[in-house]
């Protein structure tokens, strides 16, 4: 496997920028009360990091996975990987996010990395524009409200193609969503014709995959 960030100069640039971002915000995180990061969640990067990002590319480009699903692109750090996923696997991503001003954020990283072609973005109630998506897809990223992972997973069943996988991130950590990630465990788990496991990379996620 050709590492992405080696043959794209301007990818790499784009992820040093994320994480260098990432990084400071860290260091801030650790400085504020658990209200005030409540209160400045949406000022956050929270990206998935680094490891889970690469397990991602690895089994999009690989599994050469076309139809790619991001629920909950945030800034746009694992969505700037699933786009260079996309690119080898001549894909596409659609991207769902609430918040507009995160997507021309990512929209202006996506561009600089070569890769604006290779997303497309949906604003708004990520349950709302998922009813109107038609799938199938091949690959999906749950990464947003705890809460909202099950209610999203049973909107996904029915537009999973056959094999396809759904990568679902913060299953160890932070600690404070830990209720919510094992209900969302079980859940997928106990679904028809999928077979799941925890993986400790990162901050922790499940990986599904349907049929």
């Amino acid at each position: 496997m050709r590492d992405p960030l080696e043959s794209n100069p301007a990818l790499r640039a784009v992820i040093e920028e994320y994480e260098a971002r990432a990084a400071r915000e860290d260091e801030l995180w650790s400085r504020l009360s658990l209200e005030e990061i409540r209160s400045r969640l949406d000022e956050l990067l929270l990206p998935v990091g680094r490891a889970a990002a690469t397990l991602m590319y690895v089994l999009v480009s690989e599994g050469k996975r076309q139809r790619i699903l991001e629920v909950g692109s945030s800034y746009g750090y694992s969505t700037v990987w699933l786009a260079a996923a996309a690119a080898a696997s001549d894909g596409q991503v659609t991207s769902l996010e609430l918040r507009d001003y995160k997507t021309e954020y990512a929209r202006e990283r996506l561009e600089r990395a070569g890769l604006g072609a290779r997303v497309r973005f949906r604003i708004g109630d990520a349950l709302a524009s998922l009813r109107e998506l038609p799938g199938p897809f091949d690959f999906v990223l749950l990464d947003l409200w705890k809460e909202l992972y099950i209610p999203v997973f049973e909107l996904l069943q029915g537009k999973l193609a056959p094999g396809a996988l759904i990568l679902a991130d913060n299953m160890l950590e932070p600690q404070a969503t830990r209720p919510q990630a094992d209900a969302y465990r079980a859940r997928v788990r106990a679904a028809a014709g999928m077979s799941s496991v925890l993986l400790e990379v990162g901050n922790g996620v499940e990986l599904s995959r349907y049929g």
